[in-house]
């Protein structure tokens, strides 16, 4: 199986840190950091999620010039997380069609567009990826008109996403609600074994890693869904951003 994912990354960088007291020259904690993880980010968490739950899967990723970093700033104890510093989205690159790109869409089995809204992707751009694919899903973070999204098989938002595309149309559409589970057109899919929210950083590309695997394996939508919800319950459980095992 051919993966293709298209879409901007970033480093996630977690600093987690001692808090014992606040500063004496403002109300703001005084954070002692004790150790630090990094791992791919955005698209290239979504990358990762197809590695990790496919291994034998090929998986190509499409993504633009530039550094992007985010940076949390958590208590390691609680893991309440007191800052996020992010860096980079003036210095990415537009997405450049190619020969080589229509040869990829073209045989790739699955094509994911991991649509963080940070200027790589045009409206246009979006449109012409999914005519050119064979099962395509669109997980955007943009302000998305029904043109847009016609001619890709499935669209995958949460809750606010979706409030913020209220006239969206699409046979598609997956919502997704957290511990609820997700919609599926009017049918709410419930989570089956909901966890103790740790972190939800990462858990939509979880999401829709595991419903395209899935989905490409069965061509059954609700299975596809309980599926998903049951691999991102598994990395919400844990802290940071993690793939499912």
């Amino acid at each position: 199986m051919k993966v293709l994912v298209i879409g901007e990354t970033c480093v996630d960088k977690f600093i987690y840190c001692d808090v014992k007291r606040l500063s004496p020259e403002a109300p703001i904690p005084i954070v002692n950091p004790i150790k630090t993880t990094t791992n791919p980010g955005m698209a290239g968490n979504t990358a990762a999620n197809i590695k990790a739950l496919s291994p034998t899967s090929e998986v190509l990723h499409l993504f633009p010039e530039g550094n992007i970093t985010k940076t949390r700033y958590v208590e390691d104890k609680s893991n309440h997380m007191f800052l996020r510093v992010d860096e980079g989205e003036d210095t990415i690159s537009k997405f450049k069609w190619a020969p080589s790109v229509d040869l990829m869409l073209k045989t790739s089995d699955i094509v994911i567009v991991s649509d963080y809204d940070k200027g790589f992707l045009s409206d246009s751009d979006l449109k012409g990826i999914a005519r050119k694919s064979k099962l395509s899903i669109l997980d955007s973070k943009r302000k998305l008109t029904n043109d847009i999204v016609e001619d890709f098989s499935f669209i995958k938002l949460n809750k606010s996403e979706s409030q913020n595309n209220p006239d969206l149309r699409h046979p598609g559409l997956i919502i997704t609600l957290g511990a609820q589970g997700a919609y599926w057109g009017r049918e709410l899919i419930s989570q089956e074994n909901p966890q103790q929210t740790i972190d939800v950083s990462g858990a939509g590309d979880t999401f829709v890693a595991a419903f395209a695997l899935k989905y490409f394996e069965t061509l059954e939508e609700i299975p596809s869904i309980n599926f998903a919800n049951q691999k991102s319950a598994e990395v919400v459980s844990k802290r940071g951003v993690v793939v499912p095992e």
